[in-house]
């Protein structure tokens, strides 16, 4: 639960939630996985997987029919650019 707390904490918290209409939040011992809004890569999820070199891998994916399309993986985010990666892949501003 921490490491979750803190993923979404380097994505802004609360404001990272009231911009991006981002929802159902689920904690892992090493993810943080959360439902989106309708956005220009047409992913409906994100999950975010803190890797062993500090990094993160982000992925963007949908389910069709009761299968996962994962249509983007971005790996080696560093925690600074998880906001710019997010804005750049989904259009959604994460902040003002």
């Amino acid at each position: 639960m921490k490491i979750a707390r803190t993923i979404l904490d380097q994505l802004g918290g609360n404001k990272f939630i009231a911009m991006t209409g981002s929802r159902d939040f689920v904690a892992a011992k090493n993810l943080l996985r959360m439902k989106l809004v309708h956005n220009k890569s047409r992913a409906s999820y994100l999950t975010i997987i803190l890797a062993d070199d500090d990094t993160y891998r982000m992925q963007f994916w949908k389910l069709v029919k009761a299968s996962i399309k994962v249509l983007e993986t971005v790996e080696g985010v560093y925690c600074d650019q998880l906001q710019a990666v997010f804005t750049d892949i989904t259009g959604l501003d994460t902040h003002i």
